[in-house]
């Protein structure tokens, strides 16, 4: 089982970490793999950051995360513009909004699920994309667990367990890790401490979940986004996942009942509802994406051709229609449908042509869809008139990488080299020049570039193994006196990463006082 399969209900490492204080005997042999959170009451934010990072480290090198440009940007649209409210509202100081990482991730999974971590990270899982109407209901999961970071709420409940503090955040991490291997493992840590104890914790829990509901909602209004995607989205809670309704008594949950949160959330909107707003046809086609992507199986993708087959109807709503095509168009491409998955897409293009929106999300599938039939000419062509951001870059460079020519390889080393400039962290741009690289043959960057791919990623062991052998490589073409000007100082690079991730490594591993 995988971390993130079992990663359930929204800010589940919240819900561990309060409920398990009696487990810090059992955390202690671990605790040299914790990060170094000092003797006191309190966890500074770089603390806080730190814990986070010790966490992505684990959930990071899982097949389930996913990092898709098109639905990374879709979710970015959502998130600035909360974040930008939060700091509007006075929620985010200026330490904090520079601290944290701020760094959103996707999750291969279809549970209607997100989870905030220490340090500014969120998650968001496909199965959430794949059924909110709109980007209010997707706003409004995401306002709420950008609250939980704002508020600090990992700081607060170790300052509200006192000197069990290290084993309290020990747990948290533990909790998570258990999670992955077995719900019943999860739920045994939740009930492992006193009765009297839980019920403080537990308490204290369904106070933050109400603060993250209250000033997820007004992030959310200060965003401009229609406050009834909050109602909207704790209804859909309760209907599908019955994540916070699960049928036990109200004082035992460690989030406030539904009907409550629903409750409150109407008072703090008024009589006077807001009517919810209609899907847009991006949304619609970001949602059939991400059902598209979470699609594993060779009978689920049946299953989405069935439906674009038997379900289209002309009189359907536009965003209905799109959300059908678009899932049919990427199920008929991965099974080899050439005809009918450009048939569908073509459906798309005509469908889309008066929404700006739509048809810039339709006019991208149309030339991926190209690509991944092997036409990558054909979309280089189409890429040529649109204008540049991250997955249509990223498109083009995975176009010219397909071509295996010199040229285009050379193309693409060189926009991924300008877009690492500004944006060091990029794992998937590292991946991208990485084969551009070898294709120009300049294996000694590569080897270096697989380390950088690797390191931002937190897998610092296999990023120091790909400099070691960046290392013997540099040194055989020293000895075959192969190494120019260039390769030397490369291998000056790789020798000082080198020697910073060693370093790195160390303090990880060191035990803490």
């Amino acid at each position: 089982m995988t971390p993130f399969a079992r990663l359930r209900p929204i800010a589940l490492g919240l819900a561990l970490a309060c409920a398990v204080q009696s487990l810090g005997v059992q955390a202690q042999p671990n605790a040299s793999r914790l990060p170094n959170i000092g003797d006191g009451n309190s966890m500074s934010v770089a603390q806080e950051r730190r814990l986070g990072e010790s966490i992505m480290r684990q959930l990071m090198t899982d097949a389930d995360y996913l990092d898709d440009p098109v639905l990374i940007d879709y979710l970015q649209s959502v998130w600035l513009p909360l974040r930008d409210a939060a700091g509007q509202l006075g929620q985010m100081p200026p330490e904090l909004a520079d601290a944290f990482s701020w760094d959103l991730l996707l999750v291969r999974d279809k549970s209607v699920n997100a989870f905030a971590l220490p340090g500014g990270y969120m998650g968001v899982h496909l199965g959430l994309i794949a059924v909110v109407a709109n980007r209010d209901e997707l706003a409004s999961v995401m306002g709420h667990e950008l609250s939980h970071v704002t508020q600090r709420h990992i700081a607060r409940m170790q300052d509200q367990q006192g000197k069990q503090t290290p084993f309290l955040v020990g747990a948290m991490i533990l909790g998570v890790l258990a999670a992955s291997r077995s719900p019943d493992a999860a739920n045994a840590l939740i009930m492992g401490g006193s009765a009297g104890v839980a019920q403080g914790q537990l308490n204290f829990s369904r106070d933050m979940e109400r603060e993250a509901d209250r000033l997820g909602f007004n992030v959310m209004s200060q965003a401009g986004f229609n406050a009834q995607g909050m109602v909207g989205m704790f209804q859909k809670l309760s209907q599908a996942s019955r994540l916070n309704d699960s049928g036990g008594f109200p004082y035992l949950r460690s989030h406030p009942l539904t009907t409550e949160r629903i409750g409150d959330m109407q008072s703090r909107i008024g009589l006077n509802l807001p009517a919810a707003s209609p899907t847009s046809l991006e949304h619609a086609m970001m949602a059939a994406r991400a059902r598209a992507l979470v699609a594993t199986r060779v009978d689920e993708v049946q299953a989405l051709v069935l439906a674009l087959d038997k379900d289209f109807k002309p009189e359907l709503p536009l965003a209905q229609q799109a959300g059908l095509l678009y899932a049919g168009a990427m199920a008929y491409t991965q099974q080899g449908q050439a005809a009918k998955a450009r048939d569908a897409v073509t459906r798309l293009l005509a469908l889309s042509r008066e929404d700006p929106a739509g048809a810039r999300a339709a006019q991208w599938l149309a030339l991926d869809t190209e690509r991944r039939l092997g036409n990558p000419q054909s979309c280089l062509q189409g890429l040529a008139a649109q204008t540049e951001n991250r997955p249509r870059l990223f498109l083009r460079t995975q176009c010219q990488l397909a071509l295996k020519q010199a040229p285009t390889a050379q193309a693409a080393r060189d926009a991924m080299q300008l877009w690492l400039a500004e944006h060091p962290r990029d794992g998937l741009a590292w991946d991208l020049i990485t084969q551009a690289l070898n294709q120009t043959g300049e294996g000694l960057r590569a080897l270096r570039a697989d380390a950088e791919s690797r390191a931002v990623r937190w897998d610092e062991s296999g990023a120091i193994d790909r400099l070691r052998a960046g290392q013997a490589l540099s040194k055989r073409l020293s000895q075959e006196g192969r190494l120019d000007r260039a390769g030397q100082m490369e291998s000056s690079i790789i020798d000082s990463r080198l020697r910073s991730l060693e370093a790195q490594r160390r303090e990880l591993l060191r035990p803490q006082n």
